[in-house]
C-alpha cells in the first residue's frame, strides 16, 4: 500500500513542479534485512552498503539476491563510504580510541571479489577527506597528501576534497590549498566532485547547496537542500528536512539542474532523507530504518 501511494504522489509532484528534472517511474521499498541506513550504491547500482543510525557498521546488500555480506563492525564505518568505479573496492573509516581515550580513524580498502583489504591510513585524528578513482585512493590527512593503489590501471590524479577546520580544501597534484568559494567566513560540508572531475558540490552552512568550478570560481546556488550529491554532471540530488529543534519531522528528496530548475521527488508520506545516486536510482533512508528506491529517467 505505501508503494502505491508513493508512486502515485511522487508522479504528481514530478508534473506539478516548477520544472522537471527527472522522470520518477517507481518507488519501491527495499527489502533489508533489519533496520538500516543507506550509506552508498554501487555506481553500478547492483549493491547497498548499509549500516546503522550512528554508523556503526558496514554491510553490503545484493539488491538482486538479498545477500548480504559484513565489512567491518566498527564505529564510523558508515560514514563518508566511497566505493571504485568498477564498484570492486569499497573504503571506509573503522572508528576507535587512542590510548589517551581520545576518537581516531583508521582509513581501509576492501576488495569485493577477493576479500583483500588494506589500511590505507593509519590511526589518526585528523582524516580530513580522501577520494577513490579507478586505480586509486587519494587521502589528506593532518594536511598531507598519500596515494595508495587499489588497481593496476593508469592513474588519474583525480582532485580530492578536504574539510580543514570548517574550510573547504582541494589537493591537486599532491598539493592541498584552501578553495572555500563563498568566503572564509561559513563552514563547510559535504564537499564532492563531479562524476567528470570539473566542478565542485558542497554545502555551505544554514545557507545551501552550491557548485563552483576547481578553481573556486563560477559560483552558484542551487538549493536550499541539506546532504547533496551528484546524479549526473548536471543534476544534484539531495533532501529538504524540517526539524523543531530537537526531532526531524518531515524531510522530502529533492533534485535540481543547475541551471536552477528544481523538482520534488518524494511525497509528504515518508520522511526521506540522505539520499545517494548512480544512473537511473537514487536510495534513501528513514528514521524509522526503512530504504527506499526511486528509479528515475532523463
Amino acid at each position: 500500500m505505501m508503494r502505491k501511494l508513493l508512486f502515485a504522489l511522487a508522479l504528481g509532484l514530478s508534473m506539478s513542479a516548477m520544472g522537471q528534472v527527472l522522470q520518477v517511474t517507481s518507488i519501491e521499498r527495499v527489502n533489508l534485512p533489519d533496520k538500516a541506513a543507506v550509506a552508498a550504491i554501487s555506481p553500478q547500482g547492483d549493491y547497498l552498503l548499509l549500516t546503522s543510525a550512528t554508523n556503526q557498521g558496514l554491510t553490503k546488500l545484493d539488491l538482486a539476491s538479498g545477500q548480504t555480506q559484513v565489512l567491518s563492525n566498527a564505529p564510523s564505518a558508515g560514514h563518508n563510504v566511497k566505493i571504485s568505479p568498477d564498484g570492486q573496492t569499497v573504503v571506509y573509516r573503522e572508528g576507535s580510541f587512542n590510548d589517551k581515550h581520545l576518537r581516531q580513524s583508521t582509513l581501509k580498502s576492501v576488495n569485493l571479489a577477493t576479500g583483500a583489504s588494506q589500511v590505507l591510513v593509519k590511526p589518526t585524528r585528523d582524516l580530513q577527506g580522501y577520494n577513490v578513482d579507478a586505480t586509486s585512493v587519494g587521502a589528506v590527512n593532518k594536511g598531507k597528501f598519500s596515494k595508495k593503489a587499489i588497481g593496476s590501471a593508469k592513474a588519474q590524479n583525480v582532485p580530492v576534497l578536504s574539510i580543514n577546520k570548517g574550510q573547504l580544501m582541494i589537493t591537486s597534484n599532491g598539493k592541498t590549498r584552501q578553495l572555500s568559494p563563498s568566503g572564509t567566513q561559513f563552514s563547510y560540508m559535504w564537499a564532492s566532485l563531479s562524476p567528470d572531475g570539473t566542478k565542485v558540490l558542497y554545502y555551505q552552512a544554514a545557507h545551501g547547496a552550491y557548485v563552483c568550478n576547481l578553481d573556486g570560481t563560477g559560483v552558484h546556488k542551487v538549493g536550499q537542500m541539506r546532504a547533496p550529491v551528484w546524479y549526473d554532471d548536471n543534476t544534484v540530488v539531495g533532501m529538504m528536512d524540517k526539524d523543531d529543534g530537537e526531532f526531524i519531522y518531515a524531510s522530502t528528496i529533492v533534485a535540481a539542474n543547475l541551471d536552477g530548475t528544481t523538482q520534488v521527488l518524494t511525497s509528504d508520506d515518508v520522511i526521506a532523507m540522505y539520499p545517494h545516486a548512480t544512473s537511473g536510482k537514487i536510495v534513501f533512508s528513514t528514521p524509522a530504518g526503512e530504504a527506499y528506491m526511486i528509479n528515475v529517467t532523463k
